[in-house]
């Protein structure tokens, strides 16, 4: 995999014609949150707080501070959103940090630059982005920030989930109101209801289900 530079050149980036993909109002998207652990949170919370370890957090700075700019992760697939939130132990954890699954339907159109296709290679990364270094992959997503004011996230290949569709919505996304008012989905982990869920998810990803 061709090394991806540390900081984007921004004046290329603006110059390089971003793929731009609009999920429509409605579509879907999956998302698990945490409401324990040291820093609990809720199904439509953003998070101000960053950068922390996640890939593509654009908050400014090296150390986690309270921002304006803010992020929320999610995906197309629950199973995704497993794979991601678990990857560290590979193991669905159904009690730890009271996790939840929670699904919704977009309330706006959404525009996201679409790191899907051949898009990074144009503007001089590559798709090591999505599986390099995280602290590089942070910068990168400044920079898109910086550059593409019209977006609202970014659309990537999760690594864990055989390059499903994942997404990060930015603080531009929370300003338009993308995110409807009650989800259409929403269970604990923990519930009974999910352990066949869980089950099968932990299958198909080589998981452990604890």
């Amino acid at each position: 995999m061709p090394k991806v530079p540390r900081q984007p050149i921004l004046a290329r980036l603006r110059e390089t014609e971003p793929d731009v993909l609009v999920l429509p109002r409605g579509t879907e998207l999956w998302r698990v949150y945490f409401r324990g652990g040291e820093h609990p949170t809720f199904w439509n919370e953003f998070r101000h707080v960053g950068p922390l370890d996640s890939r593509f957090d654009h908050h400014d700075g090296e150390e986690p501070a309270y921002q304006a700019r803010s992020v929320l992760y999610a995906a197309r697939s629950p199973v995704t959103c497993l794979g991601e939130s678990f990857q560290k132990t590979r193991t669905i954890h159904r009690s730890a940090r009271a996790g939840w699954l929670a699904g919704f339907e977009l309330a706006t159109d959404t525009a996201l630059l679409d790191l899907m296709g051949g898009f990074a290679t144009r503007a001089g990364a590559s798709m090591g982005l999505m599986s390099g270094p995280r602290s590089v992959s942070r910068n990168w997503a400044r920079g898109f920030y910086d550059a593409y004011p019209s977006i609202h996230g970014l659309r990537y290949p999760s690594s864990i989930h055989a390059n499903r569709t994942a997404v990060v919505l930015t603080d531009r996304a929370q300003a338009a109101g993308a995110l409807p008012s009650q989800p259409g989905f929403h269970r604990a982990l923990a519930d009974p209801v999910m352990l066949d869920v869980l089950k099968n998810a932990a299958d198909e990803l080589g998981y452990a289900l604890g």
